[in-house]
C-alpha cells in the first residue's frame, strides 16, 4: 500500500493529489470489473447501495490521505489517520488485555506522529478526515466481506466511486499524454487498492473488526519504513519508541473469538 503511495508521492509533481486518488480508484474498478465481471443482481438494490458506500467512503479516504501525505511526512500523516481505526477498536474492546494494547497501540502512533503536526495544520484537516473515512471502511468493509460476494462488491463500488467523482478528472490531463504518468497511475491503483484491499477482505471474513482494527496498527510502522526507504524520510528516536510499542500492542491482543470463516474463493 505504501509503495504506491511513495509513488503517488512523485506523482504530486505532475498532477494534483486528488486527481491521482481519482485515477487510484479508476485503475483498481477496471481490473476488478475485467476480472470479476459482477452479475447482474450486484447491480440492484441493498447490495448495490453498500458496495457504493463502501466504494465511496474507500474513495474519499484515498483524496483525504493523499492531500495529507502532500503536506505531511508519510508516516505522520498515518499516524493521525490512525484515530479512525482506533475508535472502532475502542468500540469492540472486551478485557483488560484489549484495552492495555489499544493504549500501547495509541501510544505508538502518538511517537510516531511526534512533533510534526504543527507544520501543516491542513495537512493534519485532511489526514483527520481520512481518519473518518477509515472507520466507514472498516465497519462497511466488514458487511462487504461477511455478505459472501466481496470482491465482486468491490468492483461494483469502486466503478460508484469513480462515477460519482468523476469531475475529479479534470485535474488527470497531463497523464492521458504521457506513457510514463500513465504507468505510474495503474501502479498505485494495483499497489495501494487492488491487493491491499483484496487482502482486507480476505481477512475481515476470519476476524472480528475491532481485531482487524488493531492489527491497522501496523500500517503506521510500515508507512515510516516505507517513507525511510523510498522518500528519505528519516524517522526521529521517538518515532522508532513508537514502532516497538505498536508491534507490543499488536502481540498482545486477545485472539477474536469469533469463529473464522473460510476465505472468499478467488475464482
Amino acid at each position: 500500500m505504501y509503495v504506491g503511495a511513495a509513488i503517488a508521492v512523485w506523482l504530486f509533481e505532475e498532477i494534483s493529489p486528488w486527481a491521482v486518488a481519482w485515477l487510484r480508484v479508476v485503475g483498481a474498478a477496471l481490473v476488478l470489473l475485467a476480472w470479476r465481471r459482477p452479475g447482474r443482481e450486484a447491480w440492484q438494490g441493498r447490495r448495490l447501495l453498500l458496495a457504493g458506500l463502501f466504494g465511496t467512503a474507500t474513495a474519499l479516504m484515498n483524496i483525504a490521505f493523499y492531500e495529507a501525505i502532500a503536506r505531511l511526512p508519510m508516516g505522520t500523516a498515518v499516524a493521525v489517520e490512525f484515530m479512525g481505526p482506533v475508535v472502532v477498536a475502542a468500540l469492540g474492546t472486551r478485557t483488560r488485555r484489549d484495552v492495555g494494547a489499544l493504549g500501547l497501540a495509541v501510544l505508538g502512533v502518538l511517537l510516531i506522529a511526534d512533533v510534526r503536526l504543527a507544520g501543516s495544520p491542513l495537512g493534519v484537516l485532511f489526514a483527520l478526515l481520512a481518519a473518518a473515512c477509515w472507520a466507514a471502511y472498516i465497519v462497511l468493509g466488514k458487511r462487504v466481506a461477511t455478505g459472501g460476494n466481496g470482491f465482486d462488491d468491490m468492483a461494483v463500488g469502486f466503478t460508484v466511486a469513480a462515477v460519482l467523482l468523476s469531475p475529479l478528472a479534470v485535474g488527470t490531463g497531463p497523464v492521458w499524454g504521457s506513457p510514463r504518468l500513465l504507468v505510474l497511475a495503474v501502479g498505485v491503483g494495483v499497489l495501494s487498492t487492488l491487493v491491499p484491499y483484496l487482502l482486507d477482505q480476505i481477512v475481515l471474513r476470519r476476524v472480528g473488526q475491532a481485531r482487524f482494527a488493531l492489527l491497522l496498527a501496523l500500517l503506521p510502522v510500515t508507512a515510516t519504513v516505507t517513507g525511510l526507504v523510498v522518500l528519505a524520510q528519516v524517522p526521529a528516536p521517538l518515532e522508532a519508541v513508537g514502532i516497538l510499542c505498536v508491534v507490543a500492542a499488536v502481540a498482545l491482543r486477545t485472539r477474536d473469538d469469533r469463529p473464522a470463516g473460510p476465505p472468499p474463493e478467488p475464482g
